[in-house]
């Protein structure tokens, strides 16, 4: 038995009252029958049953620390957010995750990687929900719960499968730039250290006097870029599948702190018009010759959270926490995200997330929400309505009144966006073959789409596929259809 002389006293979970064994159940008598007056047997039991929370749909397994982001350049002439004032100084938490696996699926699966930052400012708390990569598989949220769906298990026998994804990779074009992006090295990065994020949407900013700029958020890894090879991956998905959370835990625990120095290209408002891609398309990038990257400021994480599941899993970032001199742009997904994210944790953590302690924000919060699942911060007014009579909360309209948006008019339709002078679905992806990537790159994304052709594509997706790439680039396409064919 433990000496309790030198222990701290073990108490029941909610009210902190002293238990009397931590090893033995009440009963009648040494063999007797459990009694149901245990009631810290029963919390126990009631706990334990319920410690799971639902996982996340999409970015299940991922990973997390707490940081500060520092601004190293002025950006005022482009936004008036506080955040990004300089010399201004911002808590963060950043959550790192696989997309398509499960809780329990390795690191190292070739996958996009989730990268999302929340920024604890004076005004509230600023969300930036991206991944690894520029560019994303679709452009519009009807599809996406289809595009999702295609890489998750199949129902029949929860199995994953190639043949799914190259499916519906080859009847949506619009996945190839993404799909070269994730085979070819960057779809598995060494560490979650050793890759970019990026905001991938188009983001509106708003200066102080009004004007309104474009803006994609690029996060450069201050460590350099590395990824494994498809061996290396494999190899470690049996040997180590937690490679990255235990990297990013052990590097932050022995002082080398991460960093990531963000960048961003800035539009003027009136460019979108008429630029040559469609600036709001989730599948296309700004090439830098036409928006170059501008400097703002460094992100370092040097902070492990002290429990896992309250800091990590129960965070919440979501597209829509967007602060005064930020705003969304008419990019679909992202307008789809501005409801899906927050639909999601009312499910999967209960309406009041936001209380919750990664969520929490920095600044005061003075509402009219009230009561709910799980609600323990009082309402802030005995009078829960607007307007009243007796001070309660008001909106500052001459601080915060203008709305961070643009203008749209036309007739209610479903279609996709109107094309601009060089849009299509093959073109970016084939300039990344040819003009980004290296012979060495080529050779191991000719390797990778190979291997992952052979794994259980069946006809006539198969032949889809080679046609694919062909349409990306036709020596890529080629050398990947002999590769395929035995060749």
């Amino acid at each position: 038995m433990t000496d309790s002389a030198h222990s701290t006293p073990y108490t029941t979970n909610n009210v902190g009252i002293p238990v009397e064994s931590d090893e033995h159940s009440l009963t009648i008598g040494d063999t007797g029958p459990i009694l149901l007056q245990d009631h810290y047997l029963i919390e126990k039991m009631a706990q334990f049953n319920r410690e799971r929370v639902p996982e996340r749909v999409v970015h299940a397994k991922g990973a997390g620390a707490y940081g500060t982001f520092r601004v190293t350049n002025d950006v005022t002439q482009f936004t008036k957010a506080v955040v990004f004032q300089p010399g201004r100084t911002t808590e963060t938490l950043v959550r790192f995750s696989t997309v398509a696996g499960e809780q329990g699926s390795p690191d190292t699966w070739r996958d996009p990687r989730g990268f999302a930052v929340k920024f604890y400012t004076e005004h509230g708390n600023y969300d930036l929900v991206g991944n690894n990569t520029p560019v994303f598989f679709v452009r519009d949220p009807q599809k996406f719960q289809d595009f999702i769906r295609s890489q998750k298990r199949r129902p029949d026998n929860g199995l994953r499968d190639n043949d799914m994804q190259w499916d519906f990779w080859t009847l949506s074009p619009e996945s190839a730039h993404m799909v070269t992006w994730l085979m070819g090295d960057r779809g598995v990065p060494r560490t979650w250290r050793h890759m970019n994020g990026y905001g991938s949407h188009t983001f509106l900013w708003v200066n102080e006097g009004g004007e309104k700029f474009w803006v994609k958020y690029h996060f450069r890894t201050d460590q350099g870029i590395e990824f494994l090879t498809q061996e290396e991956a494999d190899h470690l998905a049996g040997e180590d599948p937690d490679r990255h959370r235990r990297d990013l835990w052990n590097a932050i625990d022995n002082g080398d702190a991460p960093s990531w120095t963000l960048r961003v290209q800035v539009m003027p408002f009136e460019d979108a018009a008429d630029y040559r891609f469609n600036p709001f398309d989730l599948t296309k990038v700004w090439p830098h010759g036409d928006y170059p990257l501008i400097e703002v400021g460094r992100l370092t994480l040097d902070r492990n959270p002290e429990d896992f599941f309250v800091h990590i899993e129960q965070a919440a970032f979501e597209p829509s926490n967007l602060v005064p001199g930020i705003g969304p742009s008419p990019d679909k997904m992202l307008l789809g995200r501005l409801f899906s994210y927050p639909d999601t944790h009312r499910y999967r953590i209960g309406p009041n997330y936001a209380q919750l302690p990664p969520n929490r924000p920095r600044s005061g919060v003075n509402s009219y929400a009230k009561d709910g699942p799980m609600r323990y911060e009082p309402s802030r007014t005995a009078r829960p309505y607007a307007p009243n009579s007796y001070g309660g909360p008001a909106a500052d309209t001459a601080r915060f009144g203008e709305i961070a948006g643009w203008h749209a008019s036309g007739e209610m339709v479903r279609e996709a966006y109107r094309l601009h002078r060089e849009d299509d679905d093959w073109g970016q992806a084939g300039t990344m073959v040819r003009q980004v990537l290296d012979d060495a790159a080529r050779d191991r994304l000719v390797a990778n789409v190979s291997g992952h052709l052979l794994n259980g594509v069946s006809e006539p997706i198969l032949e889809r596929a080679l046609q694919y790439w062909r349409n990306i680039d036709k020596a890529i396409g080629d050398r990947i259809a002999t590769q395929v064919n035995g060749g």
